[in-house]
């Protein structure tokens, strides 16, 4: 991941420390699966929060990996059929996107 100039982490709370795991546990299958030569992802656990780093190439790239793995997280958190309630998640980084970019 380290040719990628722009990283997005989004961190995504949850009640109890196991929610986070079953969360993270099934992220995991994913990682490396869905990364191309313009965007790659991480995910890690530290206790009761699951975190997602994406880093790409370009700004396009790195709005269609945040999406990408937004909509992962939320079918995670239905692993089991019993959605899980996340204490909602947040977005950091953002080396070099603008707020207002209109790329698709």
């Amino acid at each position: 991941m380290s040719d990628h100039r722009h990283t997005t982490t989004l961190s995504f709370p949850y009640h109890e420390e196991r929610r986070a795991r079953l969360v993270a546990d099934a992220l995991a299958v994913e990682v490396g699966r869905i990364d191309d030569d313009r965007s790659a992802a991480r995910v890690t656990r530290d206790g009761d929060t699951v975190v997602v780093t994406v880093e790409a190439a370009d700004p396009t790239a790195l709005r269609a990996g945040i999406n990408t793995w937004t909509r992962l997280v939320a079918v995670a958190e239905g692993v089991g059929g019993d959605p899980l309630t996340a204490g909602g998640g947040t977005v950091a980084g953002d080396e070099g996107v603008d707020d207002e970019t209109s790329e698709e």
